[in-house]
């Protein structure tokens, strides 16, 4: 059994519109929404084995903060350029790469890759809002195998929803 949480980044900020869109760092609001949605893992015992992530200023800040609250070591995260608005296929590619051992990978990244992706795998879905969450369990062994096939949708949660 594999489990994957697919987390988009938390609500960026738009203080400096010049800033380039990969150095956006979190608004006020992403700074709450974050450790909120953490906590809210932690509370249905959801924990990561591995974490991976855009390199996107927005995307590590949600890593990071994510791990800090379930006490995962923030020097684990791997943070991937290809992550940064990657396409479903770029996207699959990396979690496929992800090792046999890990039983629960967490991805952090952005949309419209990470609703394509939730699409692909058989997720009903509007949108994925900044720091939403959705969760895929795969009757599988191995990250190679995962597919809309053996996906079953486990939860999708986000901010607003309480």
């Amino acid at each position: 059994m594999k489990k994957l949480v697919i987390i988009r980044h938390a609500k960026s900020s738009w203080d400096e519109p010049f800033l380039n869109d990969h150095d956006r760092p979190l608004a006020e609001r992403g700074l709450k929404d974050a450790p909120k949605m953490a906590k809210r893992l932690k509370k249905e015992n959801i924990f990561p084995d591995a974490i991976i992530s855009s390199d996107a200023v927005r995307a590590k800040a949600t890593a990071i903060i994510t791990a800090e609250q379930l006490d995962f070591p923030t020097k684990k995260i791997d943070f991937i350029k290809d992550l940064y608005h990657g396409s479903v296929s770029q996207i699959l590619s990396e979690i496929k790469k992800t090792d046999e051992s890990v039983k629960a990978l967490f991805l952090f990244g952005h949309n419209p890759g990470l609703n394509d992706l939730i699409w692909k795998l058989g997720g009903e879905i509007d949108n994925l809002p900044t720091a939403g969450q959705f969760g895929f369990k795969f009757d599988v062994k191995t990250w190679e195998e995962i597919s809309a096939k053996n996906a079953k949708i486990w939860f999708f949660d986000y901010p607003k929803k309480d």
